[in-house]
């Protein structure tokens, strides 16, 4: 009987290729020729699951976004649920620095997606913004969450916030991505800013019960 082919799988070991290629080499590199040489096939092969190098990249991006978003549960896994408002943060900083070779092939690939974006309608079309939309909710719910229950200010705006925070995250990224900045220094930034976020009187007596930040980028 013929072998039955997951396909899903072999998309999977397409886009490992694909972020491999471009975090060792950069995303000039990432050719459906060189990643057939990667992931050890035909160019037929690739050219079977994704036809052009655009749906090569978004198909990347749809894979590392899977793949960071299950290792940002994997942080929260040990916490109740729903997690605090400002461990599930730290866990959405620690796994959106580029600090191994899934998150900077993640960082580099977004980011270049959203450049070339501006003049690619064909990459245009793609929904990616709207991954980070429901990023900046999610936090935001967990803000709300915190606004409740006396951790942050009573006068934040959970929305601009939730914002902030991700667009924050974003630029340190770049900044470690490009050698600016080290992980260190950036999660002395974030760290900084959350102890300034949940400075309220509920936080402060949190904190001397005992609260540790969690800014954990490795």
């Amino acid at each position: 009987m013929p072998r039955t082919v997951d396909h899903a799988q072999r998309r999977a070991e397409i886009a490992d290729a694909v972020a491999r290629v471009a975090a060792r080499d950069g995303l000039h590199a990432v050719t459906i020729r060189a990643v057939a040489a990667e992931v050890g096939s035909s160019l037929r092969l690739v050219q079977y699951y994704f036809p052009s190098k655009a749906e090569l990249l978004i198909g990347t991006l749809h894979r590392l976004e899977q793949l960071s978003h299950q290792r940002w549960q994997q942080r929260l896994a040990d916490l109740p649920v729903p997690p605090p408002a400002r461990a599930l943060i730290e866990a959405f900083f620690a796994e959106a620095l580029p600090t191994d070779d899934v998150s900077r092939a993640f960082h580099l690939i977004g980011t270049s997606y959203a450049v070339l974006a501006m003049t690619d309608p064909d990459l245009a079309q793609h929904p990616f913004i709207a991954g980070i939309d429901r990023l900046e909710a999610h936090i935001a719910q967990a803000l709300s969450r915190a606004l409740a229950s006396g951790e942050v200010s009573a006068g934040l705006d959970v929305e601009t916030e939730a914002t902030r925070l991700v667009m924050l995250a974003h630029g340190l990224g770049t900044s470690v991505l490009i050698g600016q900045h080290s992980p260190a220094t950036a999660t002395a930034v974030l760290d900084y800013h959350l102890n300034q976020l949940f400075d309220s009187p509920t936080a402060r007596t949190s904190a001397g019960s005992g609260h540790r930040t969690n800014l954990d980028p490795g």
